[in-house]
């Protein structure tokens, strides 16, 4: 098959569990993937540092960190030191919500696809097992990919961009067993908010309770490193 045969995309990658599963997946379904993490001056920094080392190991034909400090306005517990990541389940959508990052992150995706030729971005958004982020419903989703074929010379010309959102209507569970069964080392992601320097995880958060009920309910291990509270 020739470069210009082949299937490429681009996959937003933060280095926890749903974006690591999706590369497999979409590694899987044949697509050269051009990993792409943001670096929005989260508190739980050691992501990034997951990303690189899943980008690696799943095959990412490249990894790129862009940095774009949403610390300048806050807003949330993950972009805002003042701001604590909440312990408890909450009522509503949670202080861990990042104003438009889901936007901000596939405007970027959109960018790269269009340089590189890629018809195709996958992001690993769900609306089952999620905090309650409006950015993770199908109708988000479907409404930016509307917005994409709209705005990029590409789509203009003739060569309409798809959003793969395959793991939208998963359980966390049905996430890990399609991730295991991809060859996925769970060990190598990072998921908790508030997680140190060496990517241990605090157990407490939305996210790690979200990570240990899908392992619980999935039958396969747990592989987290948790620091001791």
């Amino acid at each position: 098959m020739g470069a210009d045969a082949l299937k490429h995309a681009v996959v937003l990658l933060s280095g926890g569990l749903d974006s690591a599963t999706v590369l497999a997946m979409a590694r899987h379904e044949g697509y050269v993937c051009h990993a792409l993490s943001v670096d929005y001056g989260q508190r739980h920094h050691a992501e990034l540092d997951a990303a690189q080392r899943v980008a690696q190991r799943l095959g990412a034909a490249r990894h790129r960190v862009i940095n774009i400090d949403l610390t300048a306005f806050g807003g949330s517990a993950l972009t805002d030191a003042s701001i604590d990541v909440p312990q408890q389940p909450s009522e509503g959508i949670p202080v861990t919500y990042v104003p438009a990052r889901n936007t901000i992150m596939l405007s970027l995706s959109l960018a790269w696809a269009e340089v590189l030729g890629a018809r195709d971005i996958f992001i690993g958004v769900n609306a089952v097992d999620y905090s309650g982020y409006p950015d993770c419903r199908p109708e988000y989703i479907a409404a930016f990919e509307h917005m994409a074929n709209l705005a990029t010379k590409a789509a203009v010309e003739g060569s309409p961009l798809k959003l793969h959102t395959p793991l939208i209507s998963l359980s966390k569970a049905d996430i890990i067993r399609q991730g295991v069964q991809l060859g996925v080392d769970y060990g190598m992601t990072v998921s908790c908010y508030q997680a140190d320097m060496q990517g241990r995880a605090c157990g407490v958060c939305d996210s790690c309770r979200l990570r240990r009920a899908g392992f619980e309910a999935a039958g396969v291990a747990d592989p987290t490193r948790y620091r001791e509270n």
